[in-house]
């Protein structure tokens, strides 16, 4: 497999992405993750493979949206919407890049932990959370979201997650 390269997404890679890594109906999930960029709240990351986008992760600045976890880890940045696509591009390391790059980044800021949520169920991200070193320190919490499909019915998704710390050294 080729390098995988991580940047900082860029406005006219939004269209790009929406062509390779659709969002779910009408949500605008990559431009309004842009937008949050380039208001500085936070940092979106994408992977790029032989130029086609293939992964991406947002660092929100000010943390997870859950009260629970803001009680909990004050401060602490989130790594939110990490995702490898298509399917059969997961497992060869293109996660952990983004993560490593969404690390150096919160270190580059000054930040002396970084965090992220795992769906209870998806145990094949928790065990690679683990393995680079986040830990569980029993902080459950409903991730909650909604969008709209394409026919402009809404749909709110409830997630039961656990949020993993991991300190930077």
């Amino acid at each position: 497999m080729a390098e995988v390269r991580i940047a900082e997404c860029r406005e006219e890679d939004v269209d790009l992405l929406e062509r390779h890594m659709p969002s779910p109906g009408r949500s605008a999930f990559h431009a309004r993750r842009h937008e949050r960029q380039r208001r500085g709240l936070s940092t979106y990351l994408v992977a790029w493979l032989d130029g086609v986008p293939v992964g991406h992760g947002e660092i929100r600045w000010n943390g997870c949206d859950a009260p629970e976890v803001r009680a909990r880890h004050p401060g602490c940045p989130e790594i939110n919407a990490l995702a490898v696509w298509p399917p059969e591009l997961r497992s060869r390391g293109i996660g952990t890049t983004l993560i490593r790059a969404a690390e150096q980044r919160a270190r580059q800021r000054g930040h002396a932990v970084i965090g992220l949520g795992v769906e209870n169920g998806n145990h094949a991200a928790a065990r690679l959370y683990l393995r680079l070193g986040y830990q569980d320190h029993d902080c459950p919490y409903l991730n909650r979201y909604d969008h709209l499909d394409r026919h402009g019915v809404r749909h709110e998704v409830v997630e039961h997650c656990r949020f993993l710390v991991k300190p930077l050294p």
